[in-house]
């Protein structure tokens, strides 16, 4: 297999995900825009060979990287950057030549919180009120139908940036007079509940061959929005529930051999609904909580699916992982040194987290795992408490 990897650089797990594919066998052709040698040594070992392109964004480059490839390496089998922002041009380039995988005619369905919404009604799971949101009289007009508070976030795109919550007419003058031209936005209604994950594989098949999920415990609005700290816990076994409702979303958008992340709202009284699509690996550092969860490494399953077809697991879950995040201007009760001593034997890795991640994800981030979840609990207490 001929597997061309766009921006394998970034972000910083790309290069796992590139050295599996070459165990498995591939022959692994990166494009990208950083110079060859700040590539880390784990990816440069894994690719059979890199091409710079001065901007990424610019699909007349990268096509011309493909022609390279195709001429030196003959037929390109995949074309992937597992990566939200990339999610048009690698169907561009799929449809453009022909390689297995979402091409043009689809992707606005998975890039569209308003079109998600035709795939949510056919799975017969429940999805939230919402209306595309261009001037206040039309917004009016939803409001009137769901009534206060509403939420407003960009129909293209992933994360919490540009998410408001709207609490009144104030609020809702205040955020058209703010918004950024030329950016497209629904509307929804307010639900009160957390997200909840269903995440995994699914293979060429059509079939989930390994799945898990996880439960933020605040809202990621909320946290970017009011520039707090965060943290989630993924757990070893999964609520029927979501189980069902995620497995009915997969089939609705049929999806095959990807990574898939589906977010859902869980209701005080334990309603499940949907919320969104995404087909890639879970974003923060979800991906290594399953790992650490299963005590596997998904990234060589991925990669095995992938060049071989192959059928992984059976996965059994074994521990709750655990991500707390902290922020730079917050004043914690406790110091990094104190974290260490007082739950050290339960940190499994911490680092800080790069910039253009850090308002939801954090500055600093533990992530930490035990059969024990009350144990897990009390830790992301203690590194979250704020000095009075």
């Amino acid at each position: 297999m001929n597997f061309v990897f766009f921006s394998p650089h970034f972000p910083a797990n790309g290069a796992d995900f590139c050295d599996r594919l070459k165990k498995a066998g591939a022959a692994v052709l990166g494009i990208g825009d950083a110079p060859y040698e700040t590539l880390s040594g784990k990816l440069r070992a894994a690719l059979s060979e890199y091409y710079r392109v001065a901007d990424m964004e610019d699909y007349d480059a990268v096509f011309r990287a493909m022609g390279h490839f195709i001429h030196k390496w003959g037929r390109i089998d995949r074309f992937e950057s597992l990566n939200e922002h990339w999610l048009e041009l690698e169907a561009n380039i799929r449809t453009d030549f022909n390689i297995f995988g979402t091409k043009l005619d689809f992707v606005k369905n998975l890039k569209r919180k308003s079109r998600m919404r035709a795939f949510f009604r056919k799975s017969g799971v429940e999805t939230i009120p919402q209306r595309k949101c261009s001037d206040r009289a039309g917004a009016m007009t939803f409001i009137r139908r769901v009534g206060y508070p509403v939420v407003v976030k960009p129909d293209s795109g992933s994360g919490a940036s540009n998410t408001f919550k709207i609490s009144n007419a104030r609020e809702l003058d205040q955020f058209f007079r703010d918004k950024p031209e030329g950016v497209s936005f629904v509307m929804e209604q307010f639900i009160e509940g957390l997200v909840v994950t269903y995440d995994g594989l699914v293979n060429r098949d059509g079939e989930v061959v390994l799945a898990a999920s996880h439960r933020y415990d605040q809202s990621v609005m909320e946290v970017v929005n009011r520039d707090r700290h965060m943290s989630y816990t993924c757990f070893p076994e999964i609520t029927p529930a979501v189980e069902e409702a995620g497995r009915k979303i997969l089939k609705a958008f049929d999806v095959r051999e990807r990574f898939f992340h589906i977010e859902l709202f869980e209701t005080r009284d334990k309603r499940i609904i949907a919320l969104e699509v995404n087909m890639r690996p879970p974003g923060a550092w979800m991906t290594d909580a399953i790992n650490y969860t299963f005590d596997i490494d998904v990234y060589g399953e991925w990669a095995n699916m992938v060049v071989n077809d192959a059928a992984g697991g059976p996965y059994k879950g074994k521990y709750f992982t655990a991500y707390a995040s902290r922020k730079r201007h917050l004043d914690y009760l406790h110091s990094h040194e104190d974290v260490l001593a007082a739950h050290g034997d339960k940190i499994v890795h911490h680092q800080a987290i790069e910039e253009v991640f850090s308002r939801a994800m954090g500055n600093y981030a533990y992530q930490m795992r035990s059969k024990d979840q009350r144990a897990l609990r009390q830790a992301v207490d203690y590194i979250h408490a704020e000095k009075a």
